[in-house]
This record gives structure tokens, sequence and C-alpha cells, in this order.
């Protein structure tokens, strides 16, 4: 079949455009399959348009290529890959190779230059190429033999097209990008050269980057804005322009460990698609493939990636819904007498920024009953904009409604809205109701609890975007850019859908349980707690943080050094693959897992184990660990600074995790970590004002107390109604020695099995962390379970609870659903079990320190003490007090944090003082 083009396709730039582009979806269990589906529906597309031709999907390889060598900034602006798209890359690749096509993913170079490579081996051989992708700078392989095909917006682009499309030639593409650079892959370009001018460049000197540079004189001469200037410029960034052309060349000539012979056309493994569709709920595929038809492939561009998302489109559209625009005091009147009438309204601010510390208010959206919904414009600056109400007048005359505690207030995210409007002068208060907490609190598996994916779930209506109306990328609008037309139907349908959702959520929440109560009593009133301490932020002694930066690079240049020094020779020590040839090949250090590619793993943990033997890989871990130190934090941390406040301004995030503890992001205080030195140094640099000190309080072994709760076991609970060392305890338990001849290896080992154990520890588990053989570590566990045995039969009891319900409970009644407790598969059942019993724990000890939260604000509110609550991390509160206070404040706030719960144990909760966080320990 010579005369059949060889198929190409860019699978890692249709797996970020198909997660962009299409709507979320996920399974029951809450695995995100949008991005997975979408393409797939483009595989099956392709495969039915060239049924004869060899394919190959190339996907990114992890890790650095040789671009970063060239220029270090390369690609460093990206954002990591979002959590739910980095869980469905495996998945997809599962799903690819079941298709029965080729697989490709080459470390050291992109997706690219595989492409490119293979494109022009075929068209040595005398073969057409197709190179399906969504990948302007694939532009420049476009010949006579290479085509591009773009199946999501079904683009098909030959040596013409191109013209068409960019005014260029294809071999004038990598000029163009060298020039304008490009903000995706932060390849520099030229300042001040942007796309309309490159292309005036390369088309008034007739050439590429040799052309402009060979004659700069004549590019002052060219008939666009601007070209007078340009020569100076060029010439000032000349390197930097000819480095921006080698990183935006495709490589054609990479050694890869296959060629054309390698590629085939699709074989499909109809046993591994069954069990695929099956497992990620691809129901339409599955029903195809049983009934021997699988011939069936969605529209990808025209749009909707499941039928009830396209039978819904019209449902929530505007022509539904009365809206009205309020641009005259008359009409502003009208809706604030009804406002004063009610007993609740849903509301939402429309802003320039997602950030509320940069936001500006550009717009109010009202909502009373379903169905009808207005928008009051108070910022729209665009060409033509109409003449809008004063936003001062309009907020003033809002402000004794939004501070009314007598009115319920609905929303979605309120903590946004509260914080944005207290920099207004509003205090939001009265009842809240929040539609991202109902979700949450529901069913807290589920991945996404933004509006758009709730209205699909519950509502079955597909919501306008923000990008339909603003745009991607560096173009996008902001709020107050967009024209009223689009902008005034959009914040009515943010308000209508809410108040909606909030009519279909609040009776589900009711009819399960205690979750109610569960948001009454613990989520809702939290609110206004964390909008007030992330406005509060904690002082951050920046110089402290760069002192310490210089100290962590001196050391990382050593383990580096140290490094080359134990190899025997230069490597990159980010390199997976060099690193693997190094420790297996060169060191023959014995291989524990390989990669699915069956390359030698050299992943963290793998690592973390050959350290305990080796030195090379005890040095690598070492030198990633004070990397990942000093990139996350100390050289980080100081940027995060607020200039306004001079002070660092953590988000708080209650819908994310399963168990109901809190995240935080920009920074994750959550996660640095505490049991290093140099992580101890950077809690130093969280400071008090003057006149100030930090007090920290933490409860003390809070999931331990819990377990003693919830198993009754009577050794437990006399150990902690005694104030025992709970460690020593156990080790005089397991270990049979008297209490006051426990050793401290003793007591370090009864310590991981007490914390195991509650987190499902098996044997191998517990032998490898304590580096003993698995029959010890058992014989350990067993004696653990013969001193304890109410915690062996509360095991036992809540996996069977978990069986016949399908969840758990925390002892305030929070619910964390379990898909996976009859999962045929053995050890994802075995790893809901484990969840099963733990997550009461955690989910109770995060149910304890937000209640905690809520009476010490409300204290603080009152104004006993000068005090101000600055962060929550785990089990701890930090506080910023007064010098004067500072004894005062810690015999109440103990007090307060102990009162959160009513245990059959008691809760401790420690607390001191000091200068910064590290001190207060």
């Amino acid at each position: 079949m010579a005369d059949t083009p060889i198929v190409l396709v860019d699978g890692s730039s249709y797996l970020y455009r198909a997660f962009h582009a299409l709507p979320p979806l996920t399974t029951s269990s809450g695995q995100p399959t949008g991005a997975i589906k979408g393409v797939l529906n483009m595989l099956k597309r392709l495969i039915k348009d060239y049924p004869d031709s060899p394919m190959a999907v190339v996907f990114d390889a992890p890790g650095k290529t040789f671009r970063d060598e060239l220029f270090e900034q390369y690609k460093a602006h990206r954002p990591p890959m979002p959590d739910d798209l980095r869980s469905q890359v495996a998945p997809l690749h599962a799903c690819v190779r079941a298709l029965g096509l080729p697989l490709l993913c080459i470390e050291g170079v992109e997706a690219d230059d595989v492409i490119g490579t293979l494109a022009r081996q075929a068209t040595e051989a005398g073969r057409d190429a197709v190179i399906s992708t969504g990948d302007k700078d694939m532009a420049q392989l476009v010949n006579g033999h290479i085509t591009l095909v773009n199946t999501m917006k079904d683009e098909t682009l030959d040596v013409e097209g191109v013209k068409a499309k960019f005014g260029l030639e294809p071999a004038l593409i990598i000029d163009f990008l060298a020039l304008m650079g490009d903000k995706v892959d932060n390849i520099p370009g030229v300042p001040g050269v942007g796309e309309k001018t490159a292309l005036g460049l390369l088309q008034g000197m007739e050439g590429g980057l040799d052309a402009i540079y060979g004659d700069l004189e004549r590019v002052a001469t060219l008939d666009f804005r601007g070209a007078k200037t340009l020569p100076k410029k060029l010439e000032a960034h000349r390197d930097q322009a000819f480095l921006s052309y080698q990183l935006a060349t495709i490589k054609t000539d990479c050694e890869l460990p296959v060629g054309l012979d390698d590629l085939d056309i699709a074989h499909p493994d109809r046993e591994a698609l069954l069990e695929l569709y099956r497992e990620y709920e691809f129901k339409a595929w599955l029903a195809e493939l049983l009934e021997g038809k699988d011939q069936g492939v969605d529209d990808v561009a025209g749009g909707s990636a499941t039928p009830d998302a396209a039978e819904a489109d019209g449902a929530g559209s505007s022509a539904a819904r009365e809206d009205q625009v309020i641009l005259e005091q008359e009409a502003l009147d009208a809706w604030l007498a009804r406002l004063q009438a009610a007993e609740a309204f849903c509301f939402d601010l429309e802003t320039t920024s997602l950030a509320y510390m940069e936001a500006e208010i550009v717009g109010v959206g009202l909502a009373l009953q379903a169905g009808e919904a207005a928008y009051i414009p108070l910022a729209h600056d665009y060409l033509d904009a109409p003449a809008q109400l004063d936003r001062d007048a309009v907020l003033a005359a809002l402000k004794p409604l939004l501070e009314d505690a007598g009115k319920t207030k609905i929303g979605q995210n309120l903590k946004y809205d509260i914080s944005v409007l207290a920099s207004h002068g509003i205090a939001v208060a009265g009842p809240l109701e929040d539609t991202m907490l109902e979700s949450y609190v529901l069913d807290s598996t589920a991945t996404r609890h933004d509006m758009d994916s709730l209205a699909l779930k519950y509502l079955g209506e597909k919501t306008v975007s923000f990008e339909e109306i603003a745009g991607k990328g560096a173009k996008q609008l902001t709020f107050n850019q967009i024209a009223l037309e689009q902008a005034a139907p959009y914040a009515c349908e943010d308000v209508d859908i809410t108040l909606r959702l909030h009519g279909e959520l609040r009776p589900r929440l009711a009819k399960e349980g205690r979750l109610a109560e569960v948001l009454e009593t613990i989520e809702l009133p939290l609110v206004p707690v964390l909008s007030r301490m992330e406005r509060t932020g904690v002082a951050l002694d920046p110089e402290r943080l760069h002192t310490q930066s210089r100290e962590l690079e001196g050391r990382i240049r050593e383990l580096e050094a140290r490094a080359h020094e134990l190899a025997g020779r230069e490597f990159n020590l980010g390199s997976p693959k060099q690193l693997g040839q190094i420790l297996f090949e060169e060191q023959k250090i014995p291989v524990i897992k390989k990669t699915p590619k069956g390359a030698p793993s050299t992943a963290e943990a793998v690592l973390e184990e050959l350290a305990l033997d080796y030195p090379l890989p005890k040095v690598i871990m070492e030198h990633r660990g004070l990397a990942k130190l000093k990139s996350t934090y100390t050289d980080k941390l100081p940027r995060l600074v607020n200039k306004a406040t001079g002070r660092l301004h953590t988000s708080y995030h209650q819908a994310v995790t399963a168990t109901g503890r809190l995240s935080s992001s920009d920074p994750n205080l959550q996660n640095i970590p505490i049991r290093t030195e140099e992580g101890r140094k950077i809690r130093q640099a969280f400071i008090a004002r003057p006149g100030y000190r930090i007090v920290a309080a933490d409860y003390s072994q809070i999931e331990l107390r819990i377990m003693a709760h919830l198993s009754e076991d009577r050794g437990l609970l006399e150990a902690f109604a005694e104030g025992r060392d709970i460690h020593a305890a156990t080790a005089a338990e397991v270990f049979g020695v008297p209490l006051e001849k426990v050793s401290g290896d003793q007591r370090r080992s009864a310590k991981a099995i007490n914390f195991g154990l509650i987190y499902g520890m098996s044997a191998w588990g517990l032998g490898r962390q304590l580096h003993i053989e698995r029959n010890q570590a058992q014989t350990w566990i067993e004696r653990y379970f013969d001193r304890y045995p109410g915690v062996a039969r509360y095991m036992e009891r809540i996996r069977a609870q978990a069986a016949e319900d399908g969840f758990v409970e925390t002892v305030f009644g929070r619910r964390l659903y379990l898909p996976e407790i009859h999962a045929q598969n053995r050890a994802r059942r075995q790893g809901a079990e484990r969840t099963a019993i733990n997550a009461p724990m955690q989910g109770t000890a995060a149910d304890i320190i937000k209640r905690a939260m809520i009476d010490v604000d409300a204290w603080l509110q009152a104004g006993e003490i000068d005090a101000w609550m600055v962060m929550q991390v785990h089990d701890e509160l930090v506080f910023e007090v007064a010098d004067a206070q500072v004894e005062a404040f810690i015999e109440q706030v103990k007090g307060r944090m102990q009162a959160a719960a009513a245990l059959s144990v008691p809760l401790i909760v420690e607390a001191e003082s000091g200068a910064n966080w590290d001190e207060a320990h």
C-alpha cells in the first residue's frame, strides 16, 4: 500500500485541546474522561478517513529535551499540567494501544520532532505523509508530500493552504516564529516584533532571517508602520532571534528506535477495548462494540462530547429566560425594592480578575426566581459602551441588603465575592447558601464543583463558558471589555443557573443523612472565616529566604559534584535516561521497577528504595529535594508577597480534597516540609509584625485520638485518658517491655505502627519503612491487634459497612463515597477499603479544626483580644498576637480548640509562641 499516506498523529496537541475545548466528563468514580473521549473521537475519525494508512500516535515524553539545554527558560511559563488532565494520560495511552495503533513517546525530543523525522523519512521513501495536529508550528513541515489535517477544526493545509492562512511559504514559518516569538513555549523572539511586523519583514525582504540580518539598512525602508526603528531592535537582539530560530525548528533527523516499517494500520484489541470502555463508561462505544458495529464517530468538530450535553444545548439559553439589563436608576430602584422585600436572593459579581485582591467589579448579577435575572453593568469601558450607573452609588445602595443579617445570600463560590466586596467596605452578612459547597458536601469525590460542570450534571444544561465570550490565551478579553450584548446574558445565566442549582441540590442534601447539618454548621460558616484569614495574610521575611536560597544553591552544587564523582563522569541529574544508564548499566544496580515502555524506572519511589543501599541514589534524592525546596519556596515565596499589603496571601479551598481537609494554593502552605532542617528554616521566614508574636496551636495526635473514639478500644482509651505517651504505650504493648524501659528505637517503631495502621499500611509497607523483614513487620502488626483488639474490630466493621452502604461517615456526618469498594480489580478494591478505614479519621479531624476555626474567629471578631488568625496548616492554626496578650491568648485558644468536639478521649492542643513560625513550635 505504498500509495497510501503515512498518518502521524500529534497526540499531545490533541490531548490539551480536547481537555480545554470539550465539556468536562467524569465516570461515576470521579475519574475525568473528557480529554480521553475527545482524542479517541479524533482517532476513530482518522481511522475511518484513512482505513488503509499506517499510523502512529506521538506524545511528548516527560523530562527535558535538547531545547531546555539551548534555553533554560524554554516553556518555563507553562503552568503544570492540571491534575484532571494528568490523570487522563495513562488511560488514554492504554486506549490508543487497544485501538491497535503504535504509540511513540521518545525521551529527549518533543512529539513534533518525532513526527518531523518520520514525515521526512516517508517523503524520502516516496510516500506522502499526513500530520494530524492542531499546532501551527507544524506548518513548517508542509511541502508537496506533507499535509496537515486538524480534525477538531476540519481543516486541511497543503502548501497553498499554509500560504493562505499565514501569508508565507511553509519554509518561512520558522523565521516567522523566530521573529515574533511564541508565548506558549516561551520562545523569546525579538521584543517589539509582533505577528504583523514579522509578516511585513518576511514579505518585504523576500527571504528569511538571514536575508533580514544581511541587509538591516533596507529594513528601515520597508513600507509598514514602525519599520524605521526596527534595524536597531533587530541588531540588539540578533543572538536572541537566531536562538529563537533554533528553538522553533522541528528536528527531522532524530535517532528513533522505530522506523516507517514499525507503523501499521489499526488492529483493535476487542477485549481490551471492552474492558476500557466499561471502566471509563463510554456507554455508546461499548454498545457499538458489543453489537459488532463500532463505526460511530462523534462530531468532534461540531462540539458536544456527550449526547446529554448536545440535547440540552438550548435548554438554558437566554431565550428561555427573562433577562434585564439595568442602565437606569428607575430600573435599579425597582429591583432594590424587590430585594428589600425578599427573604433571600442570588447574586454574583463580574470582575476583571479571578484573583480577588486584583479584581475590579465590572457588574452585578441578581436573581430572585428561576427564569428571571438582572445584570447591572458598572464598568464596561469598550468603545461605544453605553452609559452605566455609578459603581460607588450602586454598591452603596446594595450594601444594606448585602449586610442584612436577616437575608439569605445565594451564590457559587461566595468566598470570592465576599472578599472582593470587603475591599469596597461591604461586609456580607446573614445566612449563606453556596452551590459549590452544596455539591461538595453532597459528594466530595466528584472532581469538579464549578458552575458549568454542575449545570451539566444536575440540570442537563450546557452553559456559556467565559472563553466563548472572551476568547482564549493572550488575546482573551477581561469582562470590562466584553460588549453588553454578550456580557449581560452570560451574567444573567450565572445567577439563574446558580439559583436553580440551589433548588436542586438543597433538597438532595436534606435526604442524605446529616449532610445538610455538615453544610450548615461547618462549611457555610467557614466561608467568611477563610475570607478574613486570606485577606489578613501573614508577614514574611524575604531576606531570610534569599539567604536560604543562596545556601541551598551552594549545597545543590555540592551534591551535583558529589553525584558526578560517584558516577565517575558528568551527567544531567534531571535526565531519567542518563541516570538510568549510569545506575543500571554502568553501576549494575538491580532494576526494581520498569516504565510502561520497559525501561528501568528512576521514579522517586524507586530511588527512595535504592537510596537505602546505594550512595548515588541517596545523593540524587537529596539533590531533588533541595532543588524542589528552592524553586517552590525560597525562590518563589518572596515573589508572592503582595506589594500593597506587604504580606503573603494564600488561597484556601474548601471543595478540593475528598476527606474534607482544606487545601491551599499560591502558595501551597500544606506542603512546606517540617521534618528537615531546610524545611524548618522556611518557617523561620513567616514572622509577626512589630509588637506581635506568632502563636502556633496544634492538635496533638488527633487522628489517633479519633481512632480510639471510633474503635472504643479499651487499651487506647485508657492510655489517652491517663495522658500516657501513646507511642511509648504502644511500644510497651507490642515489644512486651515495661513502659519506663521503652527505648527510642522501640518508640519510633511503635509510632510508625500507630500511624501506619490507620492509613491501612501493610506488613510489606511497614517493613519497608522500618527497614525490617516483612515477616517481622507482620508479627508486630499481629501483636498490635492482640493488644488493641478494638482497633481490629473497628477495621473489620468499617470495611463491611462501607461495602454495604457504599460510603463512610465522620463523627459529624460528613460522607465519603467509595465507588471502588466493589471493584473487581483487587488492588482497587483494597485501596477503597484502606480509604474506608482512614477517611472517618481524616474527615473528623478536618471537621474538628474547621469547627474550631469558626468558634475562634467569632471570639476574635468580638474584639476581646488583639489577635488575628493568619494560617491553617493540617491540624494547626497559626495566629499573630499582641505581645502583652500572648499568655492569655494561648490559654483561651487551647480551651476553645479542645472544646471543638466531645470525644471519648480528651482532645489536647499544644500552643507556643515565637518571633516566627518555627520558633512557635
